[in-house]
């Protein structure tokens, strides 16, 4: 375990912004690092305005996979407290964050768990766009400093494991629940429906 936190550390010291960096490059990163995020219900909202029902239900298990994946990551932390960075001061850390258990990162268990399913429910370029977004957002919470790489390891794991757990429960129960949203969203925003501001 001693080489497992080395190895973590050095990587991450490797990654981490210092007061040399450009300040224009440590607000790029903590501006990633905040709300890249949001990038993941615009992405699930413009696949269910835009499709057909099978489209709409990749959007239902999208958002099903990462909360499933969110849910593990809370028993994770429950379970054991892994310090981040600035707890045990190391690097430097330019975002302010409350000193809950660093492992793994929920905004990268949420981003991966969405592009997997993305990826195998073959909307490629969405899917592609969102790892992006993932890899971008994993390097920026470690280059402000408020979390290790090890954290991004762990939280793909959690969110493959989350999209294998899942496949059971969705293809017993997936499109029910699809078909009883649609129901929802057409009774819930029959309005703007009816006047063709929403797809019906």
């Amino acid at each position: 375990m001693d080489a497992a936190e080395t190895l973590n550390r050095t990587f991450f010291l490797a990654l981490n912004a210092t007061p040399a960096t450009p300040h224009w490059l440590i607000a790029s990163g903590a501006l990633i690092a905040d709300y890249a995020i949001l990038l993941v219900p615009a992405m699930l909202v413009a696949l269910w305005l835009t499709g057909a029902e099978e489209q709409l239900a990749l959007a239902v298990r999208a958002c099903f996979a990462g909360l499933l994946a969110l849910g593990i990551n809370q028993l994770i932390g429950l379970a054991w407290y892994h310090p981040r960075p600035f707890v045990s001061a190391t690097g430097h850390t330019f975002l302010a964050h409350a000193p809950d258990s660093s492992f793994p990162s929920d905004h990268v268990t949420l981003l991966s768990a969405v592009s997997f399913t993305l990826l195998y429910g073959g909307k490629r370029g969405i899917g592609v766009l969102a790892l992006i977004v993932d890899i971008v957002v994993a390097w920026a919470r470690i280059f402000v400093g408020v979390h290790w790489p090890f954290d991004m390891v762990g939280a793909v794991i959690v969110a493959w494991l989350a999209c294998m757990v899942g496949n059971p429960f969705w293809r017993f129960a997936g499109m029910s629940v699809t078909r009883a949203l649609i129901a929802l969203y057409r009774k819930v925003l029959a309005v703007p429906i009816d006047l063709r501001w929403l797809r019906p």
